[in-house]
């Protein structure tokens, strides 16, 4: 099944609309949806290595209108949502400590979160749920997630080959560990 599951991806990735497909899911991971877009993107690159560099920019690009959608998200719905039911428990001031906390190191959650495959959504809510100073958001999303991005489509184009061999050979490893990493993320969120 893996094996279906990898060659259909691949299948996918020389396809005209993959690029469509890797910016929806690289939005969607910034604001909503547990699917990081590394799942499109090794592929898509692997398919075509020429590709990698403009791969990387729609990713970085949908990533940071995902976050900015994330950002909204946490800003709108947690003033007619979260707000009243904090209110309601007597928990507005311990939010409020909370808010003061976060953007305290609001640059670095986004910077650590960004680069790691904890899930960016949970972080871009935060920071619009907490007022964190919105063009710094913006900017620290930009340079997180373009870093990423790059740098996986910059490994890929360097040791393409070499790597797709490997991927091919221990595609079941290869699931484990992403498995592994998508697994940790939901951890890390739930438990830090």
């Amino acid at each position: 099944m893996i094996r279906a599951l990898y060659d259909w991806t691949l299948r996918l990735a020389a396809k005209p609309r993959a690029n469509y497909a890797l910016g929806a899911v690289s939005f969607a991971d910034s604001s909503f949806f547990p699917v990081p877009p590394d799942i499109l993107l090794i592929p898509m690159v692997i398919a075509n290595r020429r590709r990698a560099w403009r791969l990387a920019l729609i990713c970085t690009l949908t990533s940071v209108l995902g976050a900015i959608a994330g950002y909204v998200i946490g800003a709108a719905l947690f003033e007619q949502v979260a707000r009243p039911i904090l209110a309601l428990y007597g928990y507005s001031e311990r939010f409020a400590e909370f808010a003061i906390t976060y953007n305290e190191y609001g640059a670095w959650i986004v910077l650590i979160a960004g680069l790691t495959p904890f899930p960016f959504k949970v972080v871009t809510i935060a920071s619009g749920a907490t007022s964190l100073d919105f063009v710094s958001f913006v900017l620290l999303c930009t340079l997180a997630r373009g870093t990423r991005f790059y740098l996986v489509a910059g490994l890929l184009y360097a040791f393409g080959p070499p790597i797709r061999d490997f991927i091919e050979r221990r595609l079941g490893l290869v699931f484990v560990v992403l498995l592994v990493l998508l697994i940790g993320g939901f951890a890390i969120r739930y438990f830090a």
